[in-house]
């Protein structure tokens, strides 16, 4: 049973009343057919913004570590969340998340890896393969604000307005996702991001150093 439908119905509105959530250009999001979404990372609630974005259900992935606890793995089943191991089978959950493109629905990632504040977050291939290997879409999305909800440093929870900016689908053709290929397609994503983000600025943290 998925669980995704009843805890869109009681967080969406939560998400955007208390964070006066801004949309731009949602629209650009496909309404059918296969879709990856990948945004910037500033914070462990990124997933939730990033799902007030459309009312389609997004299959996120998720650490692998989050599905050892009884509860927290059902919740995550629920969801229709994919695990992956940053060290282990990373086939495994490219696979999965293949299956749910062929379904026709959305996968949802963050290329960063990370939401801590680094000045260096290399942005990786995973969402790019995905999206060339299903011939899906690639919707760079922005995330402005998020950062000052839960600050990494001190964990000190803030309830900023955030705005969410939807950029042009990126297409791409059902083909080998060559390593070439999915270099280009995200150099084009972090480049696309980027330029979203000229009008905001960087986000508002305090860095941590860049050799931390």
């Amino acid at each position: 049973m998925s669980l995704y439908p009843l805890v869109d119905r009681l967080t969406r509105p939560l998400m955007n009343r208390v964070y006066r959530i801004r949309h731009l250009h949602a629209e650009r999001i496909p309404a059918s057919g296969p879709v990856v979404l990948a945004a910037n990372h500033e914070s462990i609630i990124d997933p939730w913004f990033l799902g007030t974005a459309t009312s389609r259900p997004v299959h996120y992935l998720a650490k692998a570590e989050l599905f050892h606890y009884p509860v927290v793995k059902q919740v995550l089943d629920g969801l229709g969340c994919i695990p992956v191991r940053r060290q282990g089978d990373l086939g495994r959950a490219a696979s999965a998340a293949n299956l749910v493109l062929e379904r026709g629905e959305v996968v949802g990632l963050f290329p960063q890896g990370t939401c801590l504040p680094y000045r260096n977050r290399p942005w990786r291939r995973g969402a790019a393969r995905l999206a060339l290997a299903a011939g899906a879409p690639l919707v760079p999305v922005l995330l402005v604000g998020t950062e000052r909800s839960i600050q990494p440093r001190t964990r000190r929870i803030g309830f900023p307005e955030v705005t969410i900016v939807v950029g042009e689908p990126l297409p791409t053709a059902g083909t080998e996702p060559t390593r070439k290929a999915a270099v280009e397609l995200t150099a084009r994503l972090e480049q696309a991001i980027g330029e979203l983000r000229e009008p905001y600025g960087e986000p508002r943290h305090v860095w941590f150093p860049a050799d931390s």
